[in-house]
């Protein structure tokens, strides 16, 4: 495919000076979609809660076709910020077109992260938001743009590394900033254990 066709990324040669002095060249692939916020996107983690505890603390994650590793892969849902948005908008915008939940409030808004800076430029923010129920767990459509096939399931937040293992061992892709938030959240419920 040549540069012209693409819609979403271009490729790019960056020529640098490295720690000694000395120019080198650098491929990587860049992002078209880019808008004058200078950031690209938002993953979402939703904390969905009962206001009466009828449910345990929970989450949403998804379930999605990736043609780049040609296989199905379990993530935060997540979206492209549109011109004239923040990523705290595209992220309440987002989370209800792909799975339905509606949040009341942005509980927390990361500093701009990457995810693959060894080969690309693209960047995002993670958004925190608060997806509150005054009593049982109500799940209503998601808005689906059109190509979008996407399954969303809803995990108590305590069992999200036991089921992310068992889509694993079903042969599942696992999104690395699903993966590490999981494993932070493991880490530190075994260093409260410890105390």
């Amino acid at each position: 495919m040549s540069s012209s066709e693409a819609r979403w990324i271009r490729l790019k040669k960056i020529l640098y000076l490295d720690a000694n002095g000395k120019e080198r060249a650098w491929e990587c692939a860049e992002r078209k979609t880019r808008k004058s916020s200078g950031i690209d996107a938002v993953a979402i983690l939703a904390l969905i809660r009962s206001k009466n505890n009828s449910f345990p603390l929970s989450t949403v994650i998804i379930e999605q076709y990736r043609p780049p590793i040609d296989k199905f892969i379990i993530e935060l849902p997540a979206g492209l910020i549109d011109e004239g948005e923040t990523p705290e908008q595209t992220a309440i915008r987002e989370l209800e077109e792909e799975t339905g939940f509606k949040a009341t409030s942005v509980i927390e808004s990361s500093s701009v992260i990457v995810c693959d800076p060894g080969m690309t430029n693209a960047n995002m923010k993670l958004v925190v938001l608060d997806v509150p129920f005054d009593g049982q767990l109500e799940s209503s459509a998601q808005k689906l743009e059109a190509g979008e096939f996407i399954t969303k399931r809803v995990v108590e937040v305590a069992n999200l590394q036991a089921e992310l293992k068992e889509y694993t061992n079903k042969g599942f892709a696992i999104d690395a900033r699903l993966s590490h938030f999981v494993t932070g959240y493991e880490m530190g419920r075994k260093i409260q254990a410890d105390k």
